[in-house]
């Protein structure tokens, strides 16, 4: 097991600041490369690495000492810990040295190299439902994010398909939450990415998912045309309000199972959380949505949009119950998210300590929260023998099949490296909402379904 203090993984981390600037595409190999996955308990694993996080000094900081800043506006760690880093030279200003007393100046570049410890995501394969030249379909696996952001980099859609499938250069074409699973486009030249952006734009693609609700859903059409409001970006919550945007689905019943029932969805517009929303709205939650429902929406969970408390109230509410990051599923990619707070340390120490803690060096900080939010279902069926999968493209980096000491990386100034977390279980990675058909202007795609969704499904004691 390898020891760092300042080792040279941190010099290179510290000069490819810029390639991590290119959101899409533009990754280079020597990104991909900076570390690897690992298979164990069913997750995908990533071993921990050195990583840049950068952000450019705000206008209220200017002036101000670099690390009385870090002390206030960061409270990840203790001043002593910035300070240690600042003296040391992980944290850097214009990528030089600094004294502790540096005063920051309009558009000084900070930097700060960390040990990076991503969240673990189910170990279903993505499967390829289509490839042409133009473009590559794809069954995304619940719990995996399309894109790097907050937490994970390498265990998301875009880096294992760069990775594992060598289909590096992707261009995003919609995006689907981290909590949801099935059809996800990519274009593979900027000319269709841009073509089918505008098909969705001008709803020109009429998009299915089906999901599992609790309760029994009316037998007839039911369709929702509640605007919907974003009441928070920062931790991607939205809620029914007069003051919201226009938006409508349409719902019908597929099966009932004497518990629960199988919703076919149509979402007319392209609004955030907006099936799961609307399905809140009507009494009807996703069975295992772990955000909508909830009673932190008030005691019948937000149905008829009365949640009984005012936007600050829920998202305080919502934040003292979980980890606000990881549960709550900030898809958002800010600048900032290599430098913002994380769970204090006295929350994390308690987390170790419950009595399910995994023994794995890699168990991830948070996961107590993060496991509620990741979601989504083992719908991974087998694909009929004439669809293209993973394995017949290339095979380019297999994960390890289990763990790997030698590839394991401890820094002694990492307080993640001190802490074990325990693993999420299958059924936290679990939410019953699949994007399951797109069609637009001369095409259509869609994948299995998922094996929640059979009319005769019986869900497991939990």
């Amino acid at each position: 097991m390898e020891k760092h203090d300042n080792p040279k993984n941190e010099d290179r981390a510290k000069l490819e600041t810029k390639a991590l600037k290119a959101k899409r595409p533009g990754f280079t190999d020597e990104r991909y490369n900076e570390t690897s996955y690992y298979v164990e308990n069913g997750l995908r694993k990533v071993y921990p690495y050195y990583f840049t996080f950068t952000t450019f000094t705000k206008g209220r900081w200017v002036g101000e000492k670099i690390l009385e800043v870090f002390a206030r506006e960061f409270r990840a760690h203790p001043a002593e810990e910035y300070e240690r880093c600042i003296r040391a030279g992980t944290l850097t200003v214009n990528y030089q040295k600094v004294d502790v007393d540096y005063r920051l100046r309009h558009n000084d570049l900070l930097a700060n190299v960390v040990h990076r410890h991503e969240v673990p995501v189910t170990s279903e394969p993505i499967t390829v439902i289509h490839m042409d030249e133009d473009v590559v379909v794809v069954n995304k696996p619940a719990s995996i994010p399309v894109h790097p952001c907050g937490r994970y980099r390498h265990n998301t859609v875009v880096f294992i398909l760069a990775k594992e499938y060598n289909l590096k250069n992707l261009r995003t074409i919609h995006r689907l939450d981290r909590l949801t699973s099935g059809i996800l486009l990519f274009g593979r030249t900027p000319k269709k990415a841009r073509q089918m952006e505008h098909q969705i734009r001008n709803r020109q693609v009429h998009k299915q998912y089906v999901c599992r609700v609790e309760g029994e859903f009316p037998e007839e059409e039911v369709v929702c045309s509640e605007p919907i409001e974003v009441v928070s970006y920062k931790i991607g919550v939205c809620k029914i309000s007069e003051k919201g945007k226009d938006c409508v689905t349409r719902f019908k019943r597929l099966s009932y199972n004497g518990k629960s029932s199988v919703v076919l969805c149509k979402p007319q517009t392209g609004r955030m959380h907006q099936i799961r929303v609307h399905l809140q709205y009507l009494g009807y939650p996703v069975v295992n949505d772990p955000l909508y429902n909830h009673v932190v929406f008030g005691p019948e969970k937000g149905k008829g949009g009365n949640i009984g408390k005012t936007d600050q109230e829920l998202v305080r509410d919502l934040i003292s119950i979980h980890n606000a990051e990881n549960w709550l599923g900030m898809d958002g990619d800010s600048e900032m998210s290599l430098f913002k707070p994380k769970l204090d340390m006295e929350d994390r120490v308690s987390l170790s300590n419950d009595k399910d803690v995994a023994s794995s060096p890699s168990s991830t900080p948070g996961l107590a929260e993060e496991e509620q939010q990741q979601q989504q279902q083992q719908q991974q069926q087998e694909q009929q023998s004439s669809k293209v999968t993973v394995g017949t493209q290339t095979g380019s980096e297999p994960p390890d099949s289990s763990f790997t000491n030698d590839k394991m990386t401890v820094d002694p100034h990492c307080y993640e490296c001190k802490v074990k977390y325990r693993d999420p279980k299958p059924s936290d990675l679990v939410m019953y909402l699949h994007a399951w058909r797109y069609c637009g202007p001369g095409w259509e795609y869609e994948t299995p379904l998922p094996a929640w969704a059979a009319s005769d499904w019986a869900e497991e004691e939990r």
